[in-house]
């Protein structure tokens, strides 16, 4: 039996109960690629779905993490896309298991494009899901266009910094909320105007305002709809609870949105890190057995950009 090292999650609960634990290696099935995972990123879905296991129907040994970059090493029956030796990423599965924290993971091949020669690993394993989240937001919910204000809440965390390099790679204007200390940050990434959030309720600092991307939730919403020109998108990421309701929306298109696996959605990103106009914060990072302090990190809700967990 061939083994891998790997984050399982005997229990639900805090960080303690991430174990790193020796467990059978997958191998793929029909049009599956097997990966040898060098970098994995690490969510706030992560530690949200270690806490309760979510709706996922997991695997008889749950291993959570989606976002995955690494190298192929073996193909499935009806693989044409990859061979072995090919350097991809990709966040398969979601929101079923991948098992992303782990030395190899299998899935479908066409949840994974090829990593883009200009990033490393560790770049790329920080982009599946929130790059992914905030292009399905704001390019195929709001069908973001030239010239049009987008404001962004959390602007400096994951989704969020990625979100502001899409928009102004579409031609925004954007606007985004965040802590003083990350003003520079945010500017630096293309920002047009930066709202500090503790000391400036940003529904009486701008307006008319195209689309909003709402990473936080609970009154978040209901203010963004202040801010909204009629016919604008407010796009809600964390729960369907955070959408406003209907009545109070008037002419505003608002909805929940939950990040899918997207081919087109991947390589549309693939191809902006090629050209220079996106380009992943790395917070920190560390080796897959430190997954616990990964975690106990980032739900302190202070990161610029993104955790990777380090595995080969």
């Amino acid at each position: 039996m061939t083994t891998m090292l790997a984050v399982t999650v005997p229990e639900w609960g805090g960080p303690e109960v991430l174990t790193p634990d020796r467990i059978e290696r997958p191998e793929p099935g029909v049009t599956e690629i097997l990966v040898r995972v060098h970098a994995a990123g690490v969510n706030p879905v992560d530690w949200k779905t270690r806490n309760s296991g979510g709706l996922i129907a997991w695997a008889e040994t749950p291993i959570i993490g989606w976002d995955v970059s690494g190298t192929v090493e073996a193909v499935g029956p009806g693989v044409t896309l990859f061979q072995p030796g090919d350097e991809v990423f990709g966040m398969p599965h979601f929101p079923g298991q991948a098992g992303g924290y782990a030395e190899f993971v299998a899935a479908p091949a066409r949840q994974f494009v090829g990593k883009p020669a200009e990033i490393s690993h560790i770049e790329a394993a920080a982009l599946p899901l929130a790059a992914l989240t905030a292009w399905q937001g704001l390019v195929d919910t709001a069908k973001l266009q030239a010239g049009q204000r987008v404001l962004i809440h959390a602007a400096a965390g994951g989704v969020g910094h990625l979100a502001v390099q899409i928009a102004k790679a579409h031609g925004a204007y954007v606007i985004g909320t965040a802590r003083a200390d990350n003003h520079e940050f945010l500017r630096g990434l293309g920002a047009d105007e930066v709202i500090d959030y503790t000391t400036t309720d940003f529904s009486e600092a701008v307006g008319d305002v195209d689309i909003v991307l709402d990473g936080i939730g609970g009154d978040y919403g209901t203010r963004s709809l202040r801010v909204l020109r009629p016919g604008g998108h407010l796009v809600t990421l964390p729960t369907p609870d955070d959408v406003p309701p209907a009545d109070q929306s008037g002419d505003i298109h608002t909805g929940w949105t939950v990040v899918e696996p997207d081919r087109h959605g991947l390589l549309a990103i693939a191809n902006l890190v090629a050209a220079g106009e996106l380009r992943p914060t790395i917070d920190t990072v560390l080796p897959l057995t430190d997954a616990a302090k990964a975690h106990a990190y980032g739900e302190n809700g202070r990161t610029r950009g993104k955790i990777v967990l380090q595995i080969v």
